[in-house]
Parts: structure tokens; sequence; C-alpha cells
């Protein structure tokens, strides 16, 4: 009986050894990980102390305020940056986010020559970032436009009277959190949304038609919320140039007299450590692979974030969806 019971107990040191050496062997793994991703992401500012650079400025996905991402830009500013080529990929996000993009980007090409390249999308709020550029580059097939502004919001109303749930509230005044998303939607609440939507409309289309020097005509035929393909935006004046990255450098020579044959260096708009989906993804494997597969589970669910990123986005949107023409 003692030797059962001896041998129990060299089994459970055993386990605890074993689970301290693979936890220690995890957490080992993924901060080589993390060094060698230190190691070789960019570092934004520090890229660019030499002279003689042109910077590559990546906005991708939706657009919303981003304080580090102002700031980054201003480094930018005072950086030896010879030029900044700005490369969107982008169905727009919110207004404000947008507006904020487009205020740093103007105060960038007041100190850098800059030029924005479509590589797939610049629509709606993307393409209020791109016509901070003189000069706007697009691939024949890209897709820019998309003038326009939504404001969304789900009603549950009819689902709550389904299972019968009632929301009650006290507010100070009939339009006080109107939509609330409980109960149908006021005629005098649907008004005040359509004077918030059509005033943001109209400075997107002022915006548009001031710095692409359209009359109103020309106007016309672009802000019904379409998209357009870059073949046809140089004809609408929606894009100046079809091309691509070197489209938009042979611009900066010639225009901007750029020095010919500079090389280009990514600049990060995001910190080192912004974006850690490689670091997650590594850690799941790491763990996986010593046998913690309910903790790299886990791990991948955290993944499921960002197929939700479009429902955090709040107040008037500047956003293109496919299926719809906002």
């Amino acid at each position: 009986m003692s030797l059962d019971s001896d041998v129990i107990v060299d089994r459970r040191r055993m386990r605890r050894k074993l689970t301290f050496w693979r936890v220690s062997a995890a957490v080992v793994a993924i901060a080589a990980i993390a060094a060698i991703g230190v190691l070789v992401s960019p570092r934004g500012q520090s890229a660019f102390t030499r002279a003689g650079s042109i910077a590559r400025v990546n906005i991708e996905g939706l657009i919303r305020s981003d304080r580090e991402r102002v700031a980054a830009l201003e480094r930018l500013e005072s950086s030896n940056a010879a030029a900044v080529v700005v490369h969107i990929n982008s169905p727009g996000g919110t207004t404000a986010g947008s507006e904020q993009l487009y205020d740093s980007l103007v105060r960038l090409k007041a100190k850098k020559p800059l030029v924005v390249v479509v590589e797939g999308l610049a629509a709606s709020g993307g393409y209020i970032a791109a016509i901070a550029s003189d000069h706007i580059v697009a691939q024949q097939s890209s897709l820019v436009g998309s003038i326009g502004v939504l404001f969304q919001y789900p009603n549950v109303a009819e689902l709550l009277k389904t299972i019968g749930v009632k929301v009650e509230e006290v507010k100070s005044s009939p339009l006080k959190a109107a939509p609330n998303g409980f109960e149908p939607t006021s005629p005098e609440a649907r008004a005040a949304l359509d004077a918030l939507v059509k005033d943001s409309y109209a400075w997107f289309r002022d915006l548009v038609k001031s710095r692409r020097g359209m009359d109103d005509a020309q106007l016309e035929k672009v802000a019904d919320g379409r998209v357009f393909t870059g073949r046809q935006g140089v004809d609408l004046k929606l894009v100046d140039e079809l091309g691509d990255e070197k489209t938009a450098v042979a611009w900066l020579v010639e225009q901007k007299n750029v020095k010919k044959d500079l090389p280009i260096r990514d600049y990060k708009l995001a910190p080192r450590f912004g974006d850690l989906t490689f670091l997650r993804t590594a850690a799941s494997i790491t763990l996986d692979a010593l046998g913690l597969n309910g903790i790299a589970h886990k791990i991948e669910q955290a993944g499921v974030a960002q197929a939700v990123d479009r429902l955090s986005l709040d107040g008037m949107l500047a956003l293109w969806e496919p299926g719809g023409t906002n």
C-alpha cells in the first residue's frame, strides 16, 4: 500500500515538473519570437534619420479616430524623409476619423512632397484621405469614390415585442438618446438624423469639389454614392493617373524635384507592438506543440474580434460596403 502511495506521489511530482518545463519553454519561445519581431519591424522615424529616403505609409482597413496615427504622422513631418508615398486600401470608416486622417495628411503635405497610390480601394472615408494629396495614382481596376455618408443603427423593437420585453426609460426631452433601437424611430428623430447626414454629406461634397477642382456638373456625376474604377476615375477627375508606386515616384521626381532612385522605406503608423497578430499566432502554435491545446484554442478565439470590427464603428460613417451605395 505504501509502495502505491509512493508511486502516486512520484507521478504527481513528474507531472508538475513536466507542466513547469512546458510553460517555461512556451514563455521562452514567445519571448524569442517577440524579440525577433522587434528586430525586424520598422522603427518609424528612426528609419529616416538619414536623408535621402522616401517614406511609404500604408492606410488599410477601417478608418477611425487614432491619436497614435496623428502623432506618427507628425513625427514624419519633422523627419529627414525626402517625400511620402501614401498607399490606401480602405472602404472608409467614421467621418470623424476620416477627417482627422485627412487633416494630418494635409499638414504632412505642407512639409513633404506627398502622393497617394490607391492599392485596391479608396472609398468614402478612404477617398477623403486620398484627396489630401495633390496627386492620386490608381490601378485601372482599383475602386474609388463612394461620396456619401450614412448613419446606421439596429432596431430590435419587433424582436423585443415578440419575446415580451419592454424597455422603460425616463429622459429629459423627446430627442434625447434617439434613436435608441428599442422602439420605432419617431418622425422627429428621423428628421434630426436626416439633418445630420445631409450636413456631413454637404461637407464631403464641398471637400471633393474644392480638392479635385470640379464644377457643379462634374460633382453631380460622382456624388451619388457609387464607386468607380480607376479607369473611370481619371475621366471623372477622381484620379489623376493610372499606375502604381513606380508611377507615383516618377511624379515626385518630375513635379516635386525629388531625387531619382531614392530608396523607399516603410513607415509604421502603429506602435511597434500595435499589431500582435503574428505574436498571437506564434504563441498558439508554440503552446499547441507543447501540448497545451486548451490555451492555444483560447488564443485562436481572440482573433474572432477582427470579424466584428465593423460593429465597433460609432457615429456618422463614411463607409462603402459591397452590395450598398454608401
